[in-house]
C-alpha cells in the first residue's frame, strides 16, 4: 500500500519501522457512500478503519456518541471483542484505509503500547501516552540559570566580629552561614563562616566572645555567576566536595547558592517557592513568590508532570501563600479565632492557572473581631488581586460581609441554603461544599460542614434540583461540530466536561453525606460505598485529569502568546491522539449524566 499512510497519527505513531512495513503490506483502501452503514450493532468487524476523507458518525441507539474524521480510526474495541456495540454510519462520502483483523492482532501482540492506545480504557491510554512523552524536566532544569534557583541572601560581617555576635546573626537571619570581609589584607579578601566552623570554635574551649570570626573562616571561596547554569554549579560543588558557592558578578555579591536548594530545584521547583513563602516577612516578598507559580506550573507540565499532581502542588503553594499573607495582614488574635477558607477549584485542589478569588471567613462564636475587620478583609482581597487572583465577579470573597460571619451564622445560612432550593441558594451550597481551610482554626470550618452534612436531607426534590445543574451549560451535542474543526467555534472545557463531571460527583457526595472536598476523593468514597462502579469511578477520575490537562495546555499557550487565559480551547490544535481521547472523555461525561438523570429522576422536573 501506499506510502501515504499517516504514521504520525495515534496509535500508529507508536509502531516500529518493521511494524509500519507490516501495515503498508496489508492495508487496503475502501469507499462508503453518504448514509451507508459501515458497521452495525452486533456485527463482527473484519477490519480496523482509518479515515482518509470524510466523516463517520457513531450511534448508540438513536443518539450520536462520537464522530470520526481524517486520521481517526474505528472500531478497535469491536475488533478485539468480536462484535461491534455501536452503529457506524458514513456522515458523508468516506474514503478509508482498512487494516485486516489478523494484521491488527499481530501488531497488538508485538506492541503493547499500540494495543493500549487502540482499544484500552482511558486510564491505559493515558498511561501509554505518558510513556511516549519525550519531555525531560531534569534536563531542562539543569540548563536553568543560577539566578532562577533559590539564591539565599548574603549576610556580611567583619573579620574582627566575635563568634557570639555571629551566632546572633545566625539566629536573627535564620541562616547557617555568613560571608566574612577582611579589609586588613591587600587586596581585601572574602571568606565564609558556617555552623561547621562554629563547632570547631566550641570544641576549642576558648571563650567564644574572644574569638574573631576571621580566625576560623574559610578564605578559599568558590564562586559562580548568576548567568551560569544550575547544572554547572552543582558539578562544581560535587567536584570540590562543598555544600555551597557564592553567587557573584565581579565585585558584586548576589548571595549564596546551597547544594540542598539546588537538589530541591532539580527535583521539585515548587519547593523553592515554598521556601520563599515561608521566609517572607512582607507582602512584597510574597508577591515575588506568587509571581513564580505560573512559571513553575509551565515547567512541571512541559516536563511531563501530570495535571492532577500539579494541581495538588498548586493547592499546597496557594494555601501557604494565603496563610502567610493572612498572618501578615491580620492581627494574631483574629488569626487564632477565625478560619480562612477557599472554595471552588482551589478548594477542591483542581486549580492550575490562577482564577478568580473564592474565599470566606468563619469567626469563632463569642469572639469580638477588631473594629476594622472590614478593612482587614478588604486589604486581604486586594493583596490576592496583586498576587494575580482577580476579585470574584459574584463577590464570593471575605471582603463581602455575606462571606464572613460567625460559626453559628454560617451554620444558619447553610441550613437556609438547604431549606430554600432556589438557584442562588443551591449554587452557594455547591460552592461551600468545596471549602478548604488554609489559615486559622480549621475546626471552625469542620464544625459548620458537619452541621451541614447532618442536615443533608433525603428530600428527593431538593437533591434533584441540586443535581439538575449538570445541564446548566448543555450545548445539545454542539461540541461534535467543534471536534470536526469548525473554525468559528472553540470548546469551553469547563462547561462541556469539567463542570458537569464535578457537579455530578458533588451531587452524589451530598446525597451520600460524603465530606471529602476533592472530586477524586469523592469518587473514591462513592466507589467504596457502592454508589459508583469501580469502572465508572476510574473513568471519571481519568477524564477529569485529561480535561485539566487540555485546559492547562490551552492556557499556557495563551500566556505564551501574551494573551489572557480565556478557558477556551481550539480543537484544531489537538493531535489525533488527544482528539481521540477527548471523544472518549466527553462520552464518559455523557454516560455519567445519563446515570445521574436516572439516579435523581431529573426527567420529572
Amino acid at each position: 500500500m501506499p506510502n501515504a499512510f499517516n504514521f504520525a497519527a495515534s496509535p500508529f505513531d507508536s509502531l516500529t519501522q518493521q511494524e509500519q512495513r507490516l501495515v503498508r503490506n496489508h492495508v487496503d483502501v475502501v469507499y462508503f457512500r453518504a448514509g451507508e452503514v459501515i458497521l452495525d450493532v452486533g456485527t463482527a468487524p473484519t477490519h480496523l478503519f482509518v479515515v482518509i476523507k470524510g466523516y463517520v458518525a457513531q450511534f448508540d441507539g438513536e443518539e450520536q456518541a462520537a464522530t470520526y474524521g481524517p486520521d481517526d480510526c474505528f472500531d478497535g474495541r469491536g475488533l478485539v471483542a468480536g462484535k461491534s456495540s455501536s452503529r457506524f454510519v458514513a456522515a458523508e462520502e468516506v474514503v478509508a484505509y482498512a487494516l485486516a483483523h489478523a494484521t491488527v492482532q499481530e501488531l497488538i501482540a508485538a506492541n503493547a503500547t499500540f494495543g493500549a492506545l487502540l482499544f484500552s480504557d482511558i486510564g491505559a491510554k493515558l498511561s501509554a501516552a505518558g510513556q511516549r512523552q519525550s519531555g525531560n524536566e531534569l534536563q531542562a532544569l539543569n540548563m536553568a540559570r543560577v539566578d532562577q534557583a533559590f539564591v539565599r541572601p548574603a549576610h556580611m560581617v567583619d573579620a574582627a566580629t566575635d563568634i557570639v555576635s555571629v551566632v546572633k546573626v545566625f539566629q536573627h537571619e535564620r541562616t547557617t552561614n555568613v560571608l566574612v570581609q577582611d579589609a586588613a589584607t591587600q587586596p581585601p579578601r572574602l571568606g565564609i563562616f558556617t555552623t561547621n566552623a562554629l563547632q570547631r570554635a566550641i570544641l576549642s574551649g576558648r571563650p567564644l566572645e574572644q574569638i574573631p570570626v576571621g580566625e576560623l573562616s574559610n578564605w578559599s571561596l568558590i564562586s559562580v555567576r548568576p548567568s551560569d547554569q544550575v547544572g554547572d554549579a552543582l558539578a562544581i560543588m560535587l567536584r570540590h566536595h562543598i555544600h555551597r558557592v557564592v553567587v557573584a558578578e565581579g565585585d558584586q555579591v548576589h548571595g549564596v547558592l546551597e547544594a540542598l536548594d539546588v537538589f530541591s530545584f532539580l527535583s521539585n521547583h515548587s519547593m523553592l517557592i515554598t521556601l520563599r513563602i515561608n521566609d517572607a516577612d512582607s507582602i512584597d516578598e510574597l508577591a515575588e513568590a506568587a509571581g513564580q507559580v505560573t512559571g513553575m506550573i509551565g515547567r512541571q507540565f512541559r516536563g511531563g508532570t501530570r495535571a492532577g499532581l500539579i494541581a495538588k502542588m498548586v493547592q499546597d503553594l496557594n494555601a501557604r501563600l494565603f496563610d502567610r499573607a493572612w498572618q501578615i495582614i491580620a492581627p494574631p488574635e483574629l488569626v487564632a479565632n477565625a478560619c480562612l477558607f477557599v472554595m471552588g477549584s482551589e478548594g477542591r485542589g483542581e486549580q492550575l492557572l490562577k482564577t478568580d478569588q473564592d474565599n470566606g471567613l468563619i469567626l469563632r462564636d463569642g469572639y469580638t473581631p477588631p473594629d476594622d475587620l472590614a478593612a482587614i478583609c478588604q486589604r486581604f482581597s486586594d493583596t490576592l488581586a496583586r498576587f494575580g487572583y482577580p476579585p470574584c465577579p459574584g463577590g464570593i470573597m471575605l471582603s463581602n460581609p455575606a462571606w464572613r460571619m460567625s460559626e453559628a451564622d454560617f451554620a444558619q445560612t447553610a441550613r437556609r441554603w438547604l431549606a430554600l432550593p432556589e438557584p442562588d441558594s443551591l449554587m452557594n451550597l455547591a460552592i461551600f461544599m468545596d471549602a478548604h481551610a488554609v489559615s486559622g482554626d480549621a475546626h471552625l470550618l469542620e464544625g459548620v460542614r458537619g452541621s451541614l452534612m447532618q442536615m443533608a436531607t433525603d428530600n428527593d426534590a431538593l437533591l434533584a434540583r441540586f443535581a439538575s445543574a449538570i445541564d446548566l451549560f448543555s450545548s445539545s451535542q454542539g461540541w461534535w461540530n467543534r471536534l470536526l474543526g469548525d473554525a468559528a467555534q472553540q470548546m469551553n472545557l469547563k462547561k462541556e466536561g469539567i463542570f458537569p463531571l464535578v457537579h455530578g460527583v458533588r451531587s452524589l457526595a451530598l446525597a451520600a453525606r460524603v465530606t471529602a472536598t476533592s472530586t477524586a476523593e469523592r469518587i473514591e468514597a462513592l466507589v467504596q460505598r457502592g454508589d459508583l462502579s469501580a469502572d465508572m469511578g476510574r473513568e471519571l477520575t481519568e477524564s477529569l485529569h485529561f480535561f485539566m490537562t487540555l485546559r492547562l495546555q490551552a492556557g499556557l499557550a495563551e500566556l505564551d502568546r501574551q494573551q489572557p487565559v480565556s478557558g477556551a480551547m481550539d480543537v484544531k490544535t489537538l493531535n489525533t491522539f488527544e482528539r481521540d481521547l477527548l471523544k472518549d472523555t466527553l462520552d464518559v461525561v455523557k454516560r455519567f449524566k445519563v446515570q445521574l438523570r436516572h439516579r435523581f429522576k431529573l426527567g420529572a422536573l
